[in-house]
C-alpha cells in the first residue's frame, strides 16, 4: 500500500511538472500583437490589440492592461505620458491563468520648435569651474560645480563673478546639479548615489539622502513644490522634497525617439531646460508628459569664451525672474552670457 501511494504521488508530481511545462512552452507561441509598426505610437493614436495564437492553442477570453491600468482591445492615446509602457495581456490557457507581456513606445505628436536667442549681457565666469548646477535665489547666483577633488557649492556675484561663499565638498565626490527650494539647497553628486541638503544663507549642511532607482546624480530643478533629477538617461525623476524619496518619472522623447543625457536642469515659466551632456544644446520638456517641445542651439556661445586645452561644452542654465532672462555658462568657461529666447 505504502508502496502503490508514493508511485501515485511521484506520478502526480510528474503530471503537473509536465503540464506547468507545456503552458510555459505554449506560451512561446502566443503573443501580442498591435497596430503599428515597432510597436511604437504617436500620442493621439489609436491603440489596436489582438492576439496573435498561430498553433490554436486553447486560450479563454483575453483582458489588457496599460502600466498597471485596464484598457480595451481599442484605446486611443490621450493624455499619456511618452515612453516605454508595458502593455499586459492575461488569459486562460488550458485551464490555467496566465498572463503576456510586451513593450510599446509612444511618441509625441509634434517636431520640436526650435529657439534661437539673443545676447543681452556678458558677465566673467571663474574659469577654473567645471559647471554643474547653476541657480538663481533672490537675485543672487548659486553655482555647483563637478570634478573628484575641485567640486564645490558658491554664491557668486554675477556680475563681477566674485565668489561670496563657498564651500569644498570632500574629494570622494563629484558634484552634479543644484537647486534652491524653501531655503535649502539641493545638490546632488555623480555616482556615489547621493545627494546633500544645504542651509540656503549659511551653507550649513544640514542633511543628506540616498538615490531611489534613478541610481546617478546628473541635473536637479524645482517648480515651487516638488523636485526634478536627471540620471543621464531619458529619464526625468520626481522627488518628494520633504522625504526626498522618487515618486515617478517622465521620459524625454520627441516624435522621432528618445533623448538621453539630460544634465542640468532648470524651472523656466512652466518647462524644463535641460543641457544635454557633450551637447551645446538645451532641450525645452513639458513636465506633465516628457515631450520634447523646443531645442535651442548655443554652439555659437562656445566660439565667444577664452579657448584653453580643458575648455568644454555648455553646461549651466539659470532662469533670473528678476530680470525675465537665462543665464547661460559652460564647463571651464570665462564667460556668464545673459540671453532672451525667442522662436525661429
Amino acid at each position: 500500500m505504502k508502496l502503490y501511494k508514493s508511485l501515485t504521488i511521484i506520478i502526480l508530481c510528474l503530471t503537473l511538472t509536465s503540464c506547468g511545462t507545456n503552458i510555459n512552452e505554449e506560451k512561446k507561441d502566443i503573443s501580442i500583437k498591435t497596430n503599428a509598426s515597432n510597436d511604437a505610437f504617436t500620442l493621439g493614436k489609436d491603440l489596436k490589440l489582438s492576439i496573435s495564437n498561430p498553433k490554436n492553442h486553447k486560450i479563454g477570453s483575453v483582458s489588457y492592461t496599460l502600466d498597471g491600468k485596464d484598457i480595451q482591445s481599442s484605446e486611443t492615446l490621450n493624455n499619456m505620458k511618452l515612453g516605454i509602457h508595458e502593455l499586459v495581456a492575461s488569459f486562460s490557457l488550458n485551464g490555467e491563468s496566465t498572463s503576456i507581456s510586451k513593450s510599446i513606445t509612444i511618441l509625441n505628436n509634434q517636431t520640436p520648435k526650435i529657439y534661437t536667442y539673443t545676447i543681452i549681457n556678458e558677465y566673467p565666469h571663474d574659469q577654473t569651474s567645471y559647471t554643474q548646477g547653476l541657480e538663481f535665489h533672490n537675485g543672487e547666483l548659486y553655482e555647483g560645480t563637478g570634478q573628484y577633488g575641485g567640486s564645490k557649492l558658491r554664491k557668486v556675484d554675477y556680475k563681477t563673478g566674485e565668489v561670496l561663499k563657498n564651500i569644498n565638498l570632500s574629494n570622494e565626490y563629484f558634484g552634479e546639479g543644484i537647486t534652491i527650494l524653501n531655503d535649502k539647497i539641493y545638490q546632488l553628486t555623480w555616482k556615489k548615489g547621493t545627494g546633500f541638503v544645504y542651509d540656503v544663507n549659511t551653507f550649513e549642511k544640514t542633511g543628506s539622502f540616498k538615490y531611489g532607482e534613478s541610481l546617478e546624480g546628473w541635473g536637479i530643478c524645482n517648480d515651487g513644490s516638488k523636485l526634478y533629477k536627471s540620471d543621464g538617461t531619458e529619464k526625468i525623476w520626481t522627488l518628494n522634497p520633504e522625504t526626498l524619496a522618487e515618486e515617478g518619472y517622465i521620459q524625454a522623447y520627441h516624435n522621432k525617439g528618445k533623448v538621453v543625457e539630460l544634465n542640468e536642469l532648470e524651472w523656466v515659466n512652466g518647462k524644463i531646460y535641460a543641457n544635454r551632456w557633450n551637447k551645446n544644446g538645451v532641450a525645452i520638456i513639458n513636465p506633465k508628459n516628457g515631450a520634447v517641445e523646443g531645442v535651442i542651439d548655443f554652439t555659437p556661445l562656445h566660439n565667444m569664451v577664452t579657448k584653453h586645452p580643458k575648455l568644454d561644452v555648455l553646461n549651466g542654465i539659470a532662469y533670473n525672474p528678476d530680470t525675465k532672462t537665462i543665464f547661460v555658462t559652460g564647463k571651464y568657461w570665462d564667460k556668464l552670457f545673459e540671453v532672451e529666447i525667442t522662436e525661429k
